[in-house]
């Protein structure tokens, strides 16, 4: 079959085969094919053509980072002054503790998500991020929405 390549080739059953694996990505293929009245082995056919598409990107843990010992969460805006990213992206490599890189629009050029063990761990983590360029953190008091399962379109 043809890969998929955009959401028109979804149909409601891939949708719903979606939301119960974003829900948990161990469901076993009985479990999804009671879930949309389907057999495993069809389940199993939609769910590799969902892989193969890149849909599905990947499956993994999900992690709570207090538990960890990583209690304190950031947001960090950094203004990059130059075109040449391989210092950043060395400093991507380099801080485990980014746990997100997003390059936005508008003054600041990428928006970082940093989890810390303290506050003095987050001021080490900025001290580098600051090395390159102008930095504005903020720090998360708490998180109302994480981690939204995505929906099909309305």
């Amino acid at each position: 079959m043809a890969a998929m390549t955009t959401d028109a080739a979804l149909d409601r059953t891939d949708w719903q085969l979606l939301t119960e694996l974003q829900k948990d990505g161990r469901t076993s293929y009985a479990e999804l094919a009671r879930a949309v009245a389907m057999s495993p082995s069809a389940v199993a056919e939609r769910i590799r053509r969902l892989e193969d598409a890149g849909v599905i990107a990947g499956y993994r843990a999900s992690l709570d980072p207090e538990r960890l010992g990583l209690e304190v969460m950031a947001f960090v805006r950094l203004r990059y002054p130059t075109g040449n990213y391989r210092p950043f992206h060395a400093l991507l490599d380099s801080t485990p503790e980014i746990v997100e890189a997003h390059h936005v629009t508008g003054e600041d050029c990428f928006v970082l998500k940093v989890l810390s063990r303290s506050m003095r761990h987050l001021e080490e983590i900025t001290g580098r991020i600051a090395g390159l360029g102008p930095v504005t953190t903020s720090v998360v008091y708490s998180s109302l929405l994480t981690g939204r399962a995505i929906s099909e379109p309305k």
